[in-house]
C-alpha cells in the first residue's frame, strides 16, 4: 500500500507564499492519481487541487485557482502544493491523497498522508 508523508507547513504572513511536500513511498506511484486536500476547524475536508500522474493534467478548486501549483518530481517521488499569495481563509490542515482515478471527492482516494498545518494571519 502507498504511503504518503506530508511537510512544508508553518505559518505565514497573508500574502506570503509556502509550499507543500508529499512524499510517495512506493515504486509504482504513477499507477495513483495525487490530490491536495484541506480542513478547517468546524468545516469539512475540501478539496484543493489534483494531479493525473499518467497525462499530468491538473484541476484546481475554484478558491485557490491561480493562485496554487500541484507540481511533481518523479525522479523524486514527491508532489508540490506552491501556495502563493495566501489568505487567512486558507488556513487548515492540508492532507496528501492517493487514488485510482482523478477525483475531486476525497470519498474516492483510498490513501491519506498525517497532514501537515497551514496557518495565514492577516
Amino acid at each position: 500500500q502507498v504511503q504518503l508523508v506530508e511537510s512544508g507547513g508553518g505559518l505565514v504572513l497573508a500574502g506570503g507564499s509556502l509550499r507543500l511536500a508529499c512524499a510517495v513511498a512506493e515504486r509504482t506511484f504513477t499507477n495513483y492519481n495525487m490530490g491536495w486536500f484541506r480542513q478547517a476547524p468546524g468545516k469539512d475536508r475540501e478539496f484543493v487541487a489534483g494531479v493525473t500522474w499518467s497525462g499530468w493534467s491538473t484541476y484546481y478548486a475554484e478558491s485557490v485557482e491561480g493562485r496554487f501549483t500541484i507540481s511533481g518530481d518523479k525522479a523524486k517521488n514527491t508532489v508540490y502544493l506552491q501556495m502563493n499569495s495566501l489568505k487567512p481563509e486558507d488556513t487548515a490542515v492540508y492532507y496528501c491523497a492517493a487514488g485510482p482515478g482523478p477525483s475531486r471527492r476525497s470519498k474516492d482516494y483510498s490513501t491519506w498522508g498525517q497532514g501537515t498545518q497551514v496557518t495565514v494571519s492577516s
